[in-house]
C-alpha cells in the first residue's frame, strides 16, 4: 500500500481538495486503484450543525456521511467511492480516545496527544486503506502548516512514513508564489518559509505544487529548487487556470503521474498509456460552447457560493452536456418581497432553480420564486427545501389553502403540507440524525423524471428531517401537482413535477451529489436543455 499526504501553506483556499482530486483522476487514469480522505482540524464531530457561512456545503456520501465539501471533487474527479471513513475530524479522534479512556481500554496510562491522538489519527488512515484495497490512498490533510489546530495531524502523518516504510509515502505541499503587481515580480518566500515550518515538523516534500497568477519562469523553478531542497522538475506550477476541471491536465503536462509513480515505485502496475481523452475532450467542450445562458439560484446563502458548490458544479455539468456556456444569477431570496420583485429579477432568465437550506429566513422569497416559475411556465428545479416550497406555495395559490406552510416554519399552521417525519418525532441531537445518504426511489412512468432518467428504479442521497404529508396527496393530484417519485414501500414522496408545464420537477433528495463532468445528472442535463429552449436558443 502507497499513501500520498497533501498538504498546505502560507494561506488557506490555496486548493488542495482540487490538487488531490486532480492527483487521484492522474493516477487512475494510469490504471491504479486509489482512495481518497480528508483530515480536518475543526473540533466539531463533522460539519452538519455548521453554518454554511462557516464551512460551506456539507456534502453527502452514500452511507449518510456529512463531510467537508472538498470530499464533493474527489467525486467528480475519479471513480472513488467515499465513505464516512473519508472524512475523518479533530472531533471524532478526540470522541474515539475519550470513549476508549472511560471504557479503560488504556490500562491506566495517562492519555496524551501522543501517543494517543497520533496513534488514532493513524489507525483512521490504516482503516481506509484496509477497507478499500487499493494501490494509493491519496490523504489531504486541511488547514495550514503552522495552524495549531493542525499540529496533531501533522505529526501523525510525519509518523505514519515510519511506521510504512520510507519509500512507501510521499509528501506533496501546496504553497503560495506571489505575484507582486507594484514592481513586477514573483516572490517566492513565502513557500520558502512554508516548507521550512513543514521542515522543521520532520516533513520534507517531495513535490512542491506552487499556486502563482502566472507561469513560473525556470530560473523561479530553480530558486524554489535550491532553497527548498526539492528537485526542480517536482516545482510545479499551478497556474490560475479558467476552470478547476483543466488543473489535472495542467498537472499532466508537468508530469506530476510520472513524478508520483516513480517516487512510490508503481511503475510495474500502471497500464502503458497515459492518454486521457476522455476528460480532455470534456474540458475543450467546456471551454468551447455553443450556446449562453443564464439560471438564477434563489437562495439565502448567496453571500458564500461555496454554501451550494455541488450545484454550481452540476449546473456546469449540465452546460457541457448540452454545449453551453452556464451563468448563475445568484437572487438572495430575502430581496423577493413581492410578485414586482420577482418580475424585476427573474423575467429574463432561462431558469429558476431554489436549492436547500433551513429555517424560515427566506422562505418568502423562494415561494414567490417558485409562484413565478410555475405562473409564467419557466423551467424549474427545486432541491430539498426547494420541493417542499414548491408544495408549499401549489397548496397556497393553486389549491387554495391559504396559510399552508411547513411544520418547521409554521408550528400552527392549519395545513401542514410538509411535516416532521415519523422517524424524526423524538430526535433531541441536531448532529448526524437526520435522514442522510442514499436511498432507493420509485418513479411513476409517463412522467417528464421518468423520461429524463430513463428508469423506474434511482437511488439518490438525502439530507432533510421534513417531508411532504401524505394527507394531502390526493387534494395536490387532482389539481395537477403529480408525485413523480415515492419510497418503495410508497410512504414517502421524493419528486414532484406540475402537468402541463414545459419543465417543473422539483426533488426531496440532492440529485447535485451524483454529478460529474463525464457523466451529468439526468435532471441536471434536462434542466439546462429546457432552459435553452424556453429562451429560444435551441
Amino acid at each position: 500500500m502507497k499513501y500520498i499526504f497533501v498538504t498546505g501553506g502560507v494561506i488557506s483556499s490555496l486548493g488542495k481538495g482540487v490538487t488531490a482530486a486532480s492527483i487521484g483522476h492522474l493516477l487512475e487514469a494510469r490504471g491504479l486503484r486509489i482512495a481518497m480522505q480528508k483530515l480536518d482540524p475543526y473540533i466539531n464531530i463533522d460539519p452538519g450543525t455548521m453554518s454554511p457561512y462557516q464551512h460551506g456545503e456539507v456534502y453527502v456520501t452514500d452511507d449518510g456521511a456529512e463531510t467537508d465539501l472538498d470530499l464533493g471533487h474527489y467525486e467528480r474527479f475519479t471513480d472513488v467511492k467515499l465513505s464516512r471513513l473519508s472524512n475523518v475530524t479533530t472531533g471524532k479522534i478526540y470522541h474515539s480516545v475519550i470513549t476508549k479512556e472511560r471504557k479503560g481500554e488504556y490500562l491506566g496510562q495517562t492519555v496524551q496527544v501522543i501517543p494517543h491522538v497520533t496513534d488514532e489519527i493513524k489507525s483512521n488512515i490504516k482503516l481506509i486503506a484496509d477497507e478499500d484495497q487499493v494501490d494509493v490512498v491519496i490523504i489531504e490533510v486541511g488547514g495550514t502548516v503552522g495552524d495549531m489546530e493542525s499540529m496533531p495531524f501533522l505529526e501523525a502523518i510525519r509518523q505514519f512514513r515510519k511506521d510504512v516504510g520510507r519509500n512507501n509515502v510521499i509528501y506533496i505541499h501546496l504553497t503560495l508564489v506571489p505575484f507582486i503587481k507594484v514592481s513586477g515580480e514573483v516572490k517566492t518566500k513565502p513557500t520558502q518559509h512554508s516548507v521550512n515550518k513543514l521542515r522543521e515538523i520532520g516533513i520534507i516534500p517531495e513535490i512542491l505544487i506552487c499556486r502563482t497568477e502566472r507561469a513560473l519562469s525556470e530560473e523561479i523553478k530553480e530558486k524554489i529548487s535550491l532553497f527548498c531542497d526539492v528537485e526542480k522538475k517536482a516545482v510545479i506550477n499551478a497556474y490560475d487556470a479558467s476552470s478547476v476541471y483543466e488543473v489535472p491536465l495542467v498537472f499532466k503536462r508537468q508530469g506530476v503521474d510520472n513524478l508520483i509513480i516513480n517516487l512510490l515505485g508503481l511503475t510495474d502496475k500502471i497500464s502503458l498509456s497515459a492518454e486521457d481523452d476522455p476528460w480532455a475532450e470534456m474540458v475543450n467542450r467546456l471551454k468551447s460552447p455553443k450556446h449562453s445562458l443564464t439560471i438564477a439560484v434563489v437562495g439565502k446563502y448567496i453571500k458564500l457560493p461555496d454554501a451550494y458548490k455541488s450545484i454550481i458544479e452540476a449546473l456546469n455539468h449540465g452546460g457541457i452536456s448540452n454545449g453551453t456556456k452556464v451563468h448563475i444569477r445568484w437572487v438572495d431570496s430575502e430581496s423577493l418581497k413581492s410578485p414586482e420583485d420577482a418580475e424585476k429579477h427573474l423575467s429574463d432568465l432561462g431558469g429558476i432553480l431554489v436549492p436547500g437550506g433551513f429555517g424560515y429566513r427566506g422562505i418568502e422569497g423562494k415561494l414567490e420564486a417558485v409562484r413565478y416559475a410555475r405562473e409564467n411556465k419557466v423551467p424549474f428545479f427545486g432541491i430539498c427545501l426547494g420541493l417542499q416550497c414548491a408544495v408549499i406555495e401549489f397548496a397556497n395559490n393553486v389549491l387554495g389553502l391559504k396559510d399552508a406552510n411547513s411544520v418547521e416554519i409554521d408550528p400552527e399552521t392549519p395545513y401542514p403540507v410538509i411535516h416532521l417525519m415519523e422517524e424524526q418525532q423524538d430526535i433531541e441531537n441536531m448532529g448526524g440524525t437526520m435522514r442522510l445518504g442514499s436511498y432507493l426511489a420509485i418513479l411513476r412512468k409517463n412522467t417528464v423524471t421518468f423520461k429524463a432518467y430513463g428508469s423506474e428504479l434511482i437511488s439518490e442521497r438525502h439530507r432533510h428531517r421534513y417531508e411532504i404529508n401524505p394527507a394531502y396527496c390526493e387534494k395536490f393530484e387532482k389539481a395537477g401537482l403529480i408525485m413523480a417519485g415515492t419510497s418503495p414501500d410508497g410512504r414517502l414522496m421524493e419528486i414532484v413535477e406540475i402537468k402541463d408545464h414545459p419543465w417543473f420537477i422539483a426533488t426531496q433528495f440532492h440529485p447535485e451529489f451524483k454529478s460529474k463532468p463525464t457523466s451529468v445528472h439526468p435532471l441536471f442535463r434536462d434542466f439546462v436543455l429546457f432552459s435553452l429552449k424556453h429562451q429560444g436558443r435551441i
